[in-house]
């Protein structure tokens, strides 16, 4: 009888035994052949926090919860500085990550062709997509005496140090570069004479409406907000056309007052380098689904944005072609690092 207990206890211990070894097996299993991505997912912005590209990737976040197509959290660190190439730096940090994004734009190719930085988007990054072209504006506070983009041209013909110009990127980089291509095809020519400074922490508005620079050159979606509340006009923008709905389609273009320049600020989603493919081909595939999304649509409605989407494979083109343009450009108002 005993024995017969015994040999009962030592069958049920067995029994345990391999249960507990078959799930655990199956927890491990579950979890090797879990989904990405597995955790928060971290997103990086070249600048300050309102700034464009700021506002572009906390949208993204936003539709992506909205839309269901990402459930982890999607903070927003934002890393300015350099004309970009701060953020830059800190992508690089997660070589072979799968958990940081970066939105970046002109900038990343801009800062590397004028020396600002060693680090190039095609060498340290991993292009993902081109989401939204935006553009150029420059704007004054109401109550500046310049009511359009011409009286500010004539001002700098006339002393090229008068109007201090502000941005929210460095000289060399973006807001500088599309304010000197304006004022040169306005027959501006002591462009090294120009003031800009750059305020790269988000600040550029504040010292606008304080009255201690005159306009901003900037992105449309950088002052949408003051635009609505009476404290900012915009005097042009960079687009061929008008853009937008509302408020923003009632921006000037640059072309309409005489001055034949556009600028694009297209923005697009970076990987770190040697991204996995695994995260790679997810983030390709969900920020294909974002844009066909109503949410994304009504975000780049209100801020001006054309909707302009570009997978891996076009967008690494599309960067090849920019950064040649950009270099020619940079050559002709005399920022071109020399090799």
């Amino acid at each position: 009888m005993i024995r017969g207990k015994y040999l009962i206890l030592l069958a049920s211990a067995l029994v345990l035994s391999l249960n507990s070894g078959c799930s655990q097996r199956q927890a491990k299993s579950a979890e090797a052949v879990s989904p990405y991505p597995r955790q928060s997912v971290e997103l990086i912005a070249p600048a300050g926090v309102r700034s464009g590209s700021d506002l572009t990737l906390r949208s993204v976040a936003q539709c992506l919860r909205d839309a269901g197509l990402v459930d982890v959290p999607l903070p927003v660190t934002n890393r300015p500085g350099n004309g970009g190439g701060l953020a830059l730096d800190y992508l690089n940090e997660h070589i072979g990550a799968d958990d940081a994004l970066a939105v970046f734009s002109p900038p990343v190719c801009l800062i590397h062709l004028n020396g600002s930085t060693p680090l190039s988007y095609h060498e340290n990054t991993t292009p993902i997509a081109k989401l939204v072209t935006d553009y150029g504006c420059f704007a004054v506070a109401s109550n500046s005496p310049y009511q359009n983009l011409n009286q500010v041209m004539e001002a700098l013909r006339e002393d090229p140090g008068s109007v201090r110009v502000g941005g929210t990127s460095s000289v060399g980089s973006m807001d500088h570069v599309q304010f000197l291509k304006v004022a040169q095809a306005a027959g501006i020519e002591a462009l090294d004479q120009l003031s800009y400074t750059g305020f790269e922490d988000g600040r550029v508005l504040a010292q606008l409406l304080g009255g201690h620079v005159d306009i901003v050159s900037a992105g449309i979606g950088d002052v949408v907000g003051l635009v609505e509340s009476g404290d900012v006009r915009v005097l042009g923008i960079t687009a061929e056309q008008r853009v937008g709905s509302g408020i923003v389609a009632e921006m000037p273009t640059c072309i309409e007052q005489g001055i034949d320049a556009t600028f694009y600020n297209w923005r697009g989603i970076f990987g770190p380098k040697d991204m996995p493919e695994e995260a790679l081909e997810f983030w390709e595939s969900t920020l294909s689904d974002l844009v066909q999304t109503q949410e994304w649509t009504d975000t780049c409605k209100r801020y001006g944005w054309d909707m302009d989407y570009l997978g891996r494979e076009e967008f690494e083109s599309f960067l090849a072609d920019v950064n040649e343009e950009y270099a020619v450009l940079l050559e002709e108002v005399g920022l071109l690092e020399s090799e």
